[in-house]
């Protein structure tokens, strides 16, 4: 059977779209292909969300500053790609985060990205010092767009570098943009803006 999703157009002032559903493989991919991610709390139906306006950053927008960019070149951090995943979502969903409680990224939500993982499209960026995950983030990535979903840090600027990583990737690949969701003051100090829900959908049908 098709998953059928309602036009984004149809979202209400604060984004959402629809609510209900599951989160197969087959039905996040719909959605991700259409501009639209899953965001709910515990207790909630799925929740289905399509924002207006977007917040995305265009790889060759991104701001690295001098200190990130001496960090990035420091010889004691290394950077990984999909090593460890279910590390990478675990901690993003167990860090704690000012302002907030609780989280969204809810064992359902865990296994969901995980299965996404196992097929090809849930990837991460990890970063290291020594042997010890310090920062990293996840996302998914489909017709040439990463949709990040989630990042955390345990020490300065080690999510900043795993989003420079993920930006070089970016550029080597040919990536139209990176979906950032929603705005935060943090994302735009880093090169993100604000677009068009309209802007968006042309952007990711192009």
């Amino acid at each position: 059977m098709s998953i059928v999703f309602p036009d984004p157009s149809e979202a209400t002032d604060e984004g959402l779209l629809a609510m209900g559903g599951n989160l197969k493989a087959e039905t996040l991919l719909t959605a991700y292909r259409q501009g639209i991610f899953p965001w709910f709390s515990a207790g909630d139906p799925v929740l289905w969300w399509s924002p207006d306006p977007r917040m995305v950053l265009l790889p060759r927008e991104f701001y690295c500053n001098k200190r990130l960019s001496r960090r990035l070149k420091q010889q004691k951090y290394r950077f990984s790609w999909n090593e460890a995943f279910e590390t990478v979502i675990r901690t993003c969903a167990e860090i704690p985060r000012k302002g907030e409680s609780g989280t969204w990224i809810l064992p359902e939500m865990i296994d969901a990205y995980r299965n996404l993982h196992k097929q090809g499209h849930a990837h991460s960026v990890e970063v290291w010092e020594a042997d010890k995950l310090i920062g990293g983030l996840y996302g998914v990535l489909q017709n040439h767009i990463f949709f990040a979903e989630s990042m955390f840090s345990k020490k300065t600027d080690a999510s900043k570098m795993a989003l420079a990583k993920l930006i070089e990737r970016a550029n080597r690949k040919g990536w139209k943009l990176i979906d950032c969701q929603f705005h935060t003051g943090h994302l735009e100090s880093l090169g993100a803006k604000e677009i068009s829900r309209d802007a968006f959908m042309k952007l990711i049908r192009s």
